[in-house]
């Protein structure tokens, strides 16, 4: 695997069910992942959680006038443990449509645990980046997370 390159762990008042659930479905994922000020684009999302799934996610930008693209293939996935994949990003809707998946990529390895009436969620990035680029990134996965909070306690604000 690549270098690593930082991770966000959060504790949620929920089941390890409905924590799986969260990053497993389409519906779920189009609902919260994204910053908590940003959006998916409507019907964007794509997952398919099993070895050799295509994920796919967009993110609309409107304060910065882009997309975010981001999609990837899965390798590893235990169900209510454990889910590895790549994660390509690109500004070109053509590229995020075409999902070359021999582009440029990270890894991300997501870790799940069952703490009775609660779950734990790790995700952690590996691959190339500036290092000034690391913290913003990092920053950017807390709100990701945010949202995921705003989502599983029913406050989700998604239209």
């Amino acid at each position: 695997m690549a270098e690593f390159l930082y991770s966000v762990e959060r504790e949620y008042p929920v089941s390890i069910k409905t924590m799986w659930q969260a990053w497993t479905s389409s519906d779920a994922l189009q609902s919260w992942y994204h910053p908590v000020d940003l959006k998916c684009l409507p019907n964007s999302v794509e997952n398919e959680s099993v070895v050799g799934g295509i994920w796919s996610v967009s993110v609309d930008v409107p304060e910065h006038n882009f997309v975010a693209y981001f999609y990837g293939r899965y390798t590893k996935v235990i169900e209510n443990e454990l889910m590895h994949h790549t994660m390509c990003y690109t500004q070109s809707k053509s590229e995020w449509e075409a999902r070359d998946m021999s582009a440029p990529h990270h890894d991300v390895v997501l870790e799940f645990e069952d703490r009775a009436d609660k779950s734990w969620v790790k995700f952690s990035q590996f691959g190339e980046m500036p290092a000034e680029q690391i913290e913003l990134t990092k920053a950017g996965m807390e709100s990701y997370f945010d949202s995921l909070a705003n989502y599983l306690s029913g406050d989700d604000k998604t239209p």
